[in-house]
């Protein structure tokens, strides 16, 4: 999909798959193979949320968008993102040990270096996938269920599954535990760009599936800082959309996208989990739907512009392999 060129030479190949699907789930298009089974990682974490809006527990709780946005979030641990998870927690009578995601040292520089500096440690509200895990709990609250709500066969994981799978159309083959702790459900490319397909499409009148759907990819598109954050791809694309499209990216080079407008959906996977390929590819292909403009300075910074060494000086190039997204 994606290959870096140094010196005139062809120096690196990012291979991998990519699907778009439409509103019945058919794909229009394709690049490597559909039928490819993956694990979606936290680019699916809009499809673990659906339980927690479908459920009425997202209303019970009164959650506005910041915070399904953030249950959909990989956010960096910026004050932004853990401030708001700590007062979500606390409206439940929770607190950080209450969260089964484990700590993590945030990727927002400035509450890095505060930590560092002030001689704390981070917690678990830092990790990345707090705002997901806030999320499961108010689920787990609304259901009555028991405190490990990682657990695969807990109330809340198995509602994340039945939700999974009828809107990737698919029987999960099995799931591996995420980063998070939490199980991730296994899917093809097919599947993930199916449901993102279904949730671009989804009526936000309709059934309580697609209220939920609507709901969630509606709070992500208006609140991009919070689903990643400044620097971050994801934040970057949303903002350089204007609200009309949402992307979510996964670990080990998952990306997906919510074509509401065109009632599509995007999945790609780069097999040798490069960030930097799967964000170049992801550009392209919204590049191609028409929905990202040429210009847009993201589109120079992922994709077209020059690759530059410590001395700022442009030393090679990315370029789209023959036959992808052209």
């Amino acid at each position: 999909m994606i290959e870096l060129w140094r010196g005139g030479m062809l120096e690196s190949v990012h291979a991998g798959h990519a699907v778009i699907c439409d509103a019945r789930g058919e794909v229009i298009e394709a690049w490597g193979e559909p039928a490819a089974v993956i694990f979606p990682r936290s680019s699916c974490k809009m499809l673990q949320a659906l339980p927690l809006v479908e459920s009425g527990a997202a209303d019970r709780f009164g959650l506005g968008t910041a915070q399904l946005a953030l249950a959909c979030a990989s956010h960096n641990g910026a004050h932004i993102h853990t401030d708001a998870v700590g007062r979500w927690l606390a409206g439940l009578g929770l607190g950080e040990p209450d969260l089964r995601c484990g700590p993590q040292m945030p990727d927002d520089p400035e509450a890095r270096k505060e930590l560092v500096c002030g001689g704390g440690t981070p917690c678990q509200i830092h990790n990345n996938c707090s705002g997901k895990h806030a999320g499961f709990l108010t689920f787990g609250r609304h259901l009555g269920a028991g405190p490990e709500y990682v657990e695969p066969d807990h109330p809340v994981q198995r509602a994340v599954r039945a939700a999974f799978e009828e809107v990737t159309g698919e029987a999960s083959p099995g799931y591996g535990i995420d980063g998070c702790s939490a199980p991730n459900f296994a899917t093809s490319l097919h599947g993930l760009a199916r449901a993102m397909a279904r949730l671009a499409a989804a009526d936000p009148d309709g059934s309580a599936r697609d209220r939920a759907g609507a709901r969630l990819w509606r709070a992500m598109a208006a609140h991009p800082e919070l689903v990643a954050g400044e620097g971050r791809a994801c934040t970057e694309l949303m903002r350089a959309m204007g609200g009309r499209v949402a992307v979510k990216t996964g670990a080990e080079a998952v990306f997906v996208a919510i074509l509401p407008e065109l009632k599509r959906g995007i999945a790609l996977k780069i097999m040798d989990g490069g960030a930097r390929a799967s964000e170049a590819a992801i550009t392209a292909l919204l590049l191609r739907t028409g929905l990202l403009e040429a210009g847009h300075p993201v589109v120079e910074r992922l994709l077209t512009g020059p690759m530059r060494n410590r001395r700022g000086i442009a030393v090679g190039e990315m370029r789209l392999a023959p036959g992808f997204a052209v």
